[in-house]
């Protein structure tokens, strides 16, 4: 596991987690949890993003993997720094437009080589 992210004023994070029921992406909102990520809290305290991290643990009946990654403030609210909170905020891979956007971003050229594939153990 990766080490956990602390907010900042010019870091600021957001909670993100899956939910439990269907695997999707969700974020942290003042309402709860929302499948849209700009309307997630932007946090730049990290006793705040501390407590509202307990709170999603919490909420194991809900939502699974929840962590602080890094974001920043867009025109329409929270937006990705990193390119897997990018990629995570598309939907799930198997979805066709999912596969559309892999596609553009030339995901396949990380996909293993044929020979790679080939030696399971």
């Amino acid at each position: 596991m990766s080490k956990p992210f602390t907010p900042t004023q010019q870091k600021p994070a957001v909670l993100t987690a899956n939910a439990l029921r269907d695997g999707r992406c969700v974020w942290w909102t003042q309402d709860g949890w929302s499948a849209d990520p700009r309307a997630a809290t932007l946090f730049d305290d990290p006793a705040c993003a501390e407590a509202a991290l307990q709170q999603a643990e919490a909420q194991a009946d809900l939502v699974v993997g929840s962590y602080l990654v890094e974001a920043r403030r867009g025109p329409a609210g929270a937006e990705p720094v990193h390119f897997r909170e990018a990629f995570r905020q598309r939907g799930p891979s198997v979805e066709p437009a999912a596969q559309q956007i892999a596609a553009q971003l030339s995901v396949a050229s990380l996909q293993p080589s044929a020979a790679s594939r080939g030696h399971h153990v």
